[in-house]
């Protein structure tokens, strides 16, 4: 487990591992304000690196309320206060769920004892600017989130989506996304110091600050009724840098694919 300093944040870990199970779904929807609940399934490696594929239940939150919101729908779950400085352009503040990294989750971590990263939480900033290029539907978005465990860092991602296709109750997109960290962050879950070594007999491995993966993926959504909506995505997520030549990394890319069924509030 991480050490013991992380006593004094211990009362927002209570509100977060209530959240053990919401894990964001994934990229849908969020070429659209329309508020969204629901739940979902999500086939994910045990970590970013990881050869064990699971399956988890996932919520289908999107709220953008003025100026509250909460959502699942690009990529983090999160939750925060924002403001409009201009048409389509936002900024704000939130708090988002961190799943850390569980053994229990990961064949090659549990073989080896290794150490948890408990679930947790981050605060941040980020900068949204909602658009068209012609009829096409843009969405950019940038964050940057520390968490609130010192040691494991901060981490700033990019993501653009783009609306592609719609016939009918069907509708698609396209997303991508790069995610950058600082050592801390990096050396955090892709570094092995020497008690890790010890531990779990793998080399030792320091590793650095810089561009922690890249991702692309496929966002779809068909209507049922009115007032209900599947929605899912497919998500291929690569390694780069110091994370992708960690002892940790199995592989350097894996699949992340999801369905789930939400409501229009």
């Amino acid at each position: 487990m991480i050490p013991q300093r992380l006593r004094p944040v211990h009362f927002l870990r209570l509100g977060t591992l209530a959240l053990a199970c919401a894990l964001p779904l994934g990229a849908f929807a969020e070429l659209s304000n329309t508020p969204l609940l629901g739940l979902g399934l999500r086939s994910a490696p045990g970590y970013d690196g990881s050869e064990t594929q699971r399956v988890e239940i996932v919520p289908v939150i999107r709220y953008l309320g003025a100026p509250l919101f909460v959502r699942s729908t690009q990529g983090v779950l999160e939750g925060g206060v924002r403001t409009e400085l201009m048409p389509g352009l936002n900024v704000g503040a939130q708090i988002a769920y961190e799943p850390g990294r569980l053994s229990s989750h990961s064949d090659f971590l549990r073989a080896r004892n290794a150490a948890d990263i408990d679930r947790g939480a981050s605060v941040g900033v980020h900068l949204e600017w909602d658009t068209k290029l012609g009829p096409v539907p843009l969405s950019f978005l940038t964050r940057a989130r520390r968490n609130i465990d010192a040691d494991l860092g901060t981490q700033v991602d990019f993501r653009l989506s783009a609306g592609a296709f719609q016939s009918g109750r069907f509708s698609a997109g396209v997303f991508g996304q790069a995610v950058w960290a600082d050592t801390k962050s990096t050396q955090a879950y892709y570094g092995v110091d020497a008690q890790q070594a010890a531990a779990t007999h793998l080399p030792a491995y320091q590793a650095g600050s810089g561009l922690l993966n890249t991702s692309f993926g496929v966002l779809w959504s068909v209507d049922l009724a009115p007032k209900w909506v599947v929605v899912g995505s497919v998500e291929r997520r690569q390694l780069r840098g110091d994370a992708a030549r960690s002892p940790f990394a199995q592989r350097s890319s894996n699949n992340y694919v999801s369905a789930g069924l939400a409501y229009r509030l």
